[in-house]
């Protein structure tokens, strides 16, 4: 495994390996006994970053989530897990009622929701500390002051350590990031979005981005990390679901544009000259690039944790690279 330091605060900053694990459906559509194997799996190469959120996986029973909060906290409890691992959450999106949703009745991102919803995230893991805390989707109704100065009394109180933020735009994430500095106060060092090879159509609006996508990343949060090197982002969705390598498994719709056969044509290439898979290619992609990501990988099974944690050893040539870069 290798590993790089996320954060700059000696404080708070941590030492993560480069591949996270997503846990979104842990305790829910994967079962425990499965959830608890690939988490072992994961701990035994090396891995050492671990997602999850407030709010999964509430769409699996129509509830509220929780599911894997709860199995992650049953698993560290069963295994003896302590600091060695660090555990992300998120809160903001989770229903506030069964049957609904985070586009209709999310909790928000009050500083009572904050610090209410972080106890609860606290209890099911079974910490002191949360790691890494995301507000995970906006909330205009909510002052970004109020946002602001919310996580960071956690911070200050010692119960959080560093805060990030997803699917938001980048003006919101730089406004909050100045208020905080301006008011002396912890700011999101940690960006998580959609990020992958294949680069997406960002303008179609959803029920939750009416003005296209936020929770992508775009040409806008690309220049963001270039100006801002300390932060860190992770990805999500890297491998878009298997969509690279499973026939059952089609690229989304936001993904039929005319640069995607010619990233493809480039991923397949550089695939056949390092014997690799398609999705092991994207990994060393991402992390070993000029701005390293973190990618977030899912797994419903050992096997395919197993092709992702192989691809931490693929290092691509810088012709390779370049090859990958300017495909469009």
């Amino acid at each position: 495994m290798k590993y790089r330091t996320i954060g700059t605060d000696p404080a708070t900053c941590r030492e993560v390996s480069v591949l996270a694990l997503g846990a979104m459906l842990f305790g829910s559509r994967t079962d425990e006994k499965t959830s608890f194997a690939v988490l072992d799996r994961y701990v035994e190469a090396g891995g050492t970053f671990i997602d999850t959120s407030d709010n999964y996986a509430f769409w699996e029973d129509g509830g509220q989530g929780g599911q894997s909060e709860e199995l992650l906290g049953r698993w560290r409890r069963s295994r003896g897990v302590g600091d060695e691992v660090v555990i992300a959450t998120k809160l903001g999106a989770r229903p506030l009622a069964p049957g609904t949703g985070y586009t209709d009745n999310a909790e928000g991102l009050s500083a009572k929701v904050i610090r209410e919803s972080a106890e609860r995230s606290r209890e099911r893991l079974g910490v002191e500390r949360l790691d890494l805390l995301y507000a995970h989707i906006e909330d205009p109704a909510v002052p970004l002051e109020e946002t602001v100065e919310g996580f960071a009394a956690l911070v200050a109180e010692g119960t959080v350590g560093l805060l990030g933020v997803s699917n938001h735009a980048v003006w919101r994430v730089e406004r909050a990031r100045a208020l905080a500095r301006a008011a002396g106060l912890p700011g999101y060092e940690v960006l998580q979005y959609q990020h992958s090879y294949l680069r997406p159509r960002t303008d179609v609006p959803s029920g939750l981005f009416p003005d296209g996508s936020l929770g992508g990343v775009d040409a806008q949060v690309r220049s963001y990390l270039r100006a801002e090197p300390d932060l860190t982002l992770v990805a999500y969705s890297p491998l878009l679901n298997g969509a690279y390598t499973r026939a059952d498994k089609p690229l989304p719709a936001d993904y039929d544009h005319p640069g995607t056969p010619a990233r493809l044509a480039v991923l397949r290439e550089v695939a056949r000259e390092t014997g690799a898979s398609l999705n092991q290619v994207v990994l060393a992609w991402q992390w070993g690039g000029e701005r390293p990501v973190i990618p977030l990988v899912g797994a419903s099974s050992v096997a395919q944790l197993d092709e992702s944690l192989a691809a931490v050893d693929l290092e691509l040539t810088a012709e390779q690279r370049a090859r990958l870069d300017a495909a469009h």
